[in-house]
């Protein structure tokens, strides 16, 4: 009973919102939102290691490849240019020979930083238990 009294009050409440509020707030459920590609770009391994690299400082792509253990030069490209796109990194490309290109987060990009950085840290603080609970999962479907 609660569920339902509590769905039908969400959809007065979304009835209550007009178009244009709607569009703004976005829909991360709905198929066609917008908002999915920009979380896929940020949530994805490389988009939360590049965001929490750029979140001390101004990165070159070569200290970010080295910081960033495992990212493929080719992966790395296409997460910085996501992450361009979405507004949260900027690319500062200087006209000197050798080319010489840095990345910086923008403004955006330092609250996504920090967002999914906090993700981070509580990974970082439960990986033990994490690691156990895994343990007994792999341990129940051998035994099982």
């Amino acid at each position: 009973m609660k569920v339902s009294v509590a769905r039908a009050s969400a959809q007065r409440t979304q009835r209550a919102l007009s178009l244009s509020q709607r569009l703004r707030r976005g829909n991360l459920l709905a198929e066609a939102c917008p908002s999915r590609e920009v979380l896929k770009h940020v949530t994805s391994r490389w988009g939360v290691l590049v965001l929490i690299v750029l979140e001390a400082r101004t990165h070159r792509f070569s200290e970010l490849r080295r910081a960033i253990g495992g990212v493929s030069e080719r992966m790395l490209a296409q997460t910085l240019q996501w992450l361009e796109s979405d507004g949260l990194v900027q690319r500062i490309a200087y006209d000197v020979v050798p080319p010489h290109v840095e990345y910086s987060l923008t403004r955006l990009g330092r609250q996504a930083a920090g967002k999914v950085r906090g993700l981070a840290d509580w990974i970082e603080l439960n990986l033990p238990r994490i690691m156990v609970a895994k343990a007994e999962t792999e341990r129940d479907l051998t035994n099982g």
